[in-house]
């Protein structure tokens, strides 16, 4: 909010649990504390307590319920930060960390200065509810997953091997391989495979109707080789809002896959990537990258330049080049979109200016 005429009498520290939430207030221009107390973490509370008051700036910390309660808040008229609780030194490594002391810092954090949060934007609700889809349909796979690895771990056991096969058809081809002691034990594992994967492939034609119906845009996205429904979705669900982004090159920052750094006065090494963000896309991306740079995968801007860093040699050469690749895709998945330019491959390589790959 500008000028101090706008700026609230008061700020709120929301420190979140899941049966109680600890509030605390704290008077905008002395810093006092003039309120502390706790309530039920749910709707009607939330609604009793804070519609009649007056606007409020509430921090909370992003977590399980935050997504409810800031949409509950702003409903009532308050202005709702959500601070990013990997950034949040302060309250994690806090020595004294209470659910009080942690109210009270979030809202003295928000009073001084709210960038000291870090502060998070949640996606709307029907995002929210289509992005439980995807996750449902990767904790399914995750589950499958294990159990074909339980599988062939159990048949390595008796001395036999299950022949290599996709794990949609595993159920089907590793049937008939299954030693005669261990079926009774096996059997119902492979029935239990082959219904995950029904129940995936029922995701994923959901996944398909609602990116057509509620998300033209990842049409877009999928120009590019390696980009499937699944991932066009989930990059389009995870930013939401494309222009919130300046610059194309900043979404490979925020899908930490950018080195993190700890620059100190001539010191400046070289780490790993951040890795914050989403995972789930970020995995997501990353297994594009794999495609692209892999046997199947067409001649491209992408693919040379992925190439070209393997090309380097060196340790881990080639998983640089898949996260360099993977950043990239990022970067144009997000201009694609912004742009709604038709995808050309080797647009660099002709020397075409103006497409950021």
């Amino acid at each position: 909010m500008d000028g101090s005429k706008d700026k609230p009498k008061m700020t709120a520290g929301l420190d979140l649990g899941d049966k109680y939430s600890y509030l605390c207030l704290v008077d905008t221009q002395s810093g006092e504390v003039i309120e502390e107390g706790r309530l039920r973490t749910n709707p009607e509370t939330f609604k009793r307590r804070f519609a009649s008051e007056q606007p409020l700036r509430i921090a909370i910390e992003a977590g399980t319920h935050s997504p409810w309660v800031s949409r509950a808040l702003e409903g009532c008229g308050h202005e709702v930060l959500v601070a990013n609780a990997r950034k949040l030194r302060l309250i994690y490594a806090n020595k004294r960390k209470t659910d009080e002391i942690d109210a009270e810092n979030l809202a003295r954090l928000a009073r001084v200065d709210p960038k000291l949060l870090y502060p998070l934007k949640h996606r709307g609700e029907d995002s929210q509810a289509h992005m439980a889809i995807v996750r449902s349909r990767q904790a399914l796979v995750g589950s499958r997953t294990q159990l074909v690895n339980h599988v062939r771990g159990a048949v390595k056991s008796f001395g036999a091997r299950l022949p290599k096969c996709p794990a949609v058809s595993f159920h089907k081809n590793a049937a008939a391989h299954i030693p005669e002691a261990l079926r009774p034990a096996l059997e119902p594992i492979l029935e239990q495979i082959g219904s995950l994967t029904q129940r995936i492939r029922d995701y994923d034609r959901k996944l398909e109707t609602i990116s057509k119906e509620r998300y033209p845009e990842t049409e877009l996205l999928r120009q590019v080789e390696g980009i499937g429904p699944l991932t066009a979705l989930t990059f389009v669900l995870t930013l939401e809002d494309p222009y919130r982004f300046e610059r194309s090159r900043s979404v490979g920052a925020y899908l930490g896959l950018v080195p993190t750094t700890a620059q100190s006065g001539d010191r400046d090494p070289q780490k790993r990537i951040s890795k914050e963000g989403d995972e789930m896309l970020r995995k997501l991306l990353v297994g594009s990258a794999h495609y692209i740079l892999g046997p199947f995968g067409s001649d491209s801007d992408l693919r040379r330049h992925g190439e070209k860093i393997a090309s380097r040699g060196g340790k881990n050469s080639k998983k640089r080049a898949v996260v360099a690749v993977a950043r990239k895709l990022a970067v144009l998945l997000h201009r694609l979109w912004v742009s709604a330019e038709v995808y050309e491959p080797l647009r660099n390589a002709r020397g075409t200016p103006g497409q950021a790959a």
